[in-house]
């Protein structure tokens, strides 16, 4: 084998050419979010979207806005800070639930999500967050899922009219508690306007996120990002690479179904340099580079 001194000028330029384009492409084509409520509340919506840029976001999830004013206060911060909304979390997802047997409280969410179709339409935003269902004491597994599917099916005219995507998130509902039936909920919709917003931290009370991902593969649309450990029953928010999540298989996972999407951070809130390390870490990840218990 040649020493490098060996190999001519040219093909050493063209040899450390190649390896810098494979480690560049080593990196998932994914964009960095973070959750309005992350950033400071003191500050204005401009300052705040300045802040997410400056700490190296690339985009931001955005709550539905209580009123139509302020619906347009978010887009002109948005824009005067350069930096995308590219989601929108609808808040009427657990005090409205679409699989209340109460059928006002249902209406109530259905008009709460139309409300987050039309605001992100406003804002950019290709997605609203959806939790489908929630089980408890009244309302059974079986109820849970055949209210939500009727009543999400209503918001598909509007989400295909508005070229919005509703995204079912998997969260502490109760439901959807396997990526078998996950992908069978979003299949059974047969509709390119609903699919899945995985939330890697979520499952790890009874799963692995690296599996979820494999299932439901191209259905997921975006990725909500959070570390926890579970010690003696007790579940803690952690930062990014140290809690339980194995974020080396999560890369693979995200890697082997070509994951092209968005990737927001859904943790406690901070400062600049809190936001920046969080941004960090967030890069490690995508690179595949940020490993279990540590950084």
């Amino acid at each position: 084998m040649l020493a490098l001194a060996e190999i001519p000028v040219k093909r050493r330029t063209f040899l450390a050419a190649v390896a810098a384009a494979q480690a560049a492409s080593s990196r998932l084509p994914v964009a960095k979010g973070v959750y309005f409520r992350m950033l400071p509340r003191r500050q204005d919506p401009i300052a705040a979207f300045h802040l997410a840029k400056e700490a190296g976001f690339d985009a931001v999830e955005c709550p539905t806005a209580a009123s139509e004013a302020e619906a347009h206060q978010m887009l002109r911060a948005a824009k005067a800070a350069g930096i995308r909304i590219h989601s929108v979390l609808n808040q009427t997802n657990w005090q409205y639930p679409l699989s209340s047997g109460d059928a006002r409280v249902a209406e109530q969410g259905i008009r709460g999500l139309e409300l987050s179709l039309q605001q992100a339409q406003l804002w950019g935003a290709d997605t609203v967050l959806v939790v489908p269902a929630v089980v408890d004491a009244s309302t059974g597994y079986r109820e849970a899922l055949e209210r939500s599917q009727r009543n999400l099916r209503r918001l598909l005219p509007l989400a295909e009219k508005l070229q919005v995507t509703l995204a079912i998130e998997n969260v502490w509902n109760k439901f959807l508690l396997s990526p078998l039936e996950f992908a069978s909920y979003v299949d059974s919709f047969r509709s390119p306007w609903v699919r899945a917003y995985f939330d890697v931290g979520n499952v790890l009370l009874f799963g692995f996120p690296q599996d979820w991902i494999r299932v439901l593969g191209r259905r997921i649309v975006k990725l909500h990002l959070k570390d926890f450990s579970f010690r003696n029953n007790v579940a803690e928010w952690k930062a990014l690479g140290e809690g339980e999540v194995d974020w080396t298989a999560v890369y693979r996972a995200l890697v082997e179904i070509g994951f092209r999407g968005v990737a927001t951070c859904e943790l406690p809130g901070g400062e600049l340099d809190y936001l920046r390390e969080v941004s960090r870490r967030m890069d490690q990840i995508l690179q595949g580079s940020l490993a279990k218990r540590g950084v």
